[in-house]
């Protein structure tokens, strides 16, 4: 006899925050594209510092790329594969950070700070992650 076990809902606090931390996260890297596509000066002079020069198609392909990713994470149905692009965005934010001997903390570690309110606010806001792993609570 097979058992359909039922999902449990996730209560309004959780869901609540976890809208929060993805509201949190599209706003700022919806900023953050929109800055890119219209290449300000202090983006192009913080490209020079990191290393990738102040080309203007770089910055406005980075920030298609920010937009894009945002985008899909802010889609219910397309949100965990926005969740992974948007990993491996901050990751290589990361790793430039690293490579150029930023402050660890504020700068390298922030991409990492992001990502979990990325994946945070996915685990709490709809609870769709839930049904992936083995186990349940």
């Amino acid at each position: 006899m097979s058992t359909i076990a039922a999902e449990t809902p996730v209560p309004k606090p959780e869901r609540l925050l976890g809208r929060v931390l993805s509201g949190l996260v599209i706003v700022f890297m919806l900023f953050d594209g929109a800055i890119k596509l219209v290449p300000w000066p202090v983006v192009t002079e913080s490209m020079e510092k990191i290393g990738y020069g102040s080309s203007e198609t770089l910055a406005r392909s980075l920030g298609v790329i920010s937009l894009v990713c945002t985008i899909l994470y802010a889609i219910p149905p397309t949100s965990f594969v926005g969740a992974i692009l948007l990993t491996g965005y901050l990751g290589g934010a990361m790793a430039s950070h690293l490579r150029i001997g930023s402050p660890l903390f504020t700068h390298v570690l922030f991409g990492f700070y992001l990502g979990l309110m990325v994946w945070g606010g996915l685990w709490l806001r709809d609870g769709s992650l839930r049904t992936l792993l083995p186990f349940r609570r």
